[in-house]
């Protein structure tokens, strides 16, 4: 289930990494994708771009202004020491008040 925000909230997507056995492990590259409603995607790399941040071991985040409405996408993947990803959406409510 999608979770709802609205246009002007800022948005914080995270994920977090383990490896086989359960133990936060940083994967040698992060990246954090974010399809948007119109089909548009764009990704972020860890130490490439700047919003994508760790907070610690396996954990990232990145913080994102929507500015359309409707259901988005996101999906963080891990590759080489912790081979991992996970997706989520997220709803932006269409605006009401001008």
């Amino acid at each position: 289930m999608a979770t709802d925000y609205d246009i002007g909230d800022l948005v914080r997507l995270s994920a977090t990494f383990t490896n086989t056995a359960g133990t936060a492990t940083d994967p040698t590259a992060t990246t954090c994708a974010i399809r948007v409603p119109s089909g548009t995607v764009t990704t972020y790399t860890y130490l490439v771009d700047a919003d994508l941040v760790r907070d610690s071991a396996g954990a990232f985040h990145l913080d994102y202004s929507p500015v359309a409405e409707g259901i988005h996408t996101y999906r963080f993947v891990g590759t080489g020491a912790c081979q991992t990803a996970e997706e989520k959406p997220f709803y932006i409510r269409p605006l009401r008040t001008v």
